[in-house]
């Protein structure tokens, strides 16, 4: 006998051909390394959901910075969501954490 955890979610990508299917029942959001946005991590949304999904390009000097970059090699600072209703989701992509002995 097969228990279902929650309910069934489909998920798309609005710039790729990307899809997937959940069972969880609490909030989640699923991730893929989107081609449309040249390899960038980017989330999947809810198929049927209307959205944008952008990558934003890191505008301040880089220096020592290990920045996350696309497939260009171009820094890109977060991954914004925009809905019709107005408002926006950010996935920040922080610097990686460098240190010395």
């Amino acid at each position: 006998m097969a228990v279902v955890v929650g309910a069934v979610r489909h998920w798309a990508c609005p710039n790729c051909k990307a899809t997937a299917v959940t069972r969880e029942a609490r909030p989640h959001t699923r991730f893929h390394a989107c081609p449309g946005l040249k390899g960038i991590t980017a989330p999947l949304v809810e198929a049927g959901v209307r959205v944008r999904v952008t990558a934003q390009e890191r505008e301040d000097y880089v220096g020592n910075a290990i920045p996350h970059t696309n497939q260009d090699g171009r820094p890109i600072m977060a991954v914004r969501t925009d809905y019709p209703d107005g408002h926006n989701d950010l996935a920040v992509l922080a610097p990686t954490a460098t240190g010395e002995r």
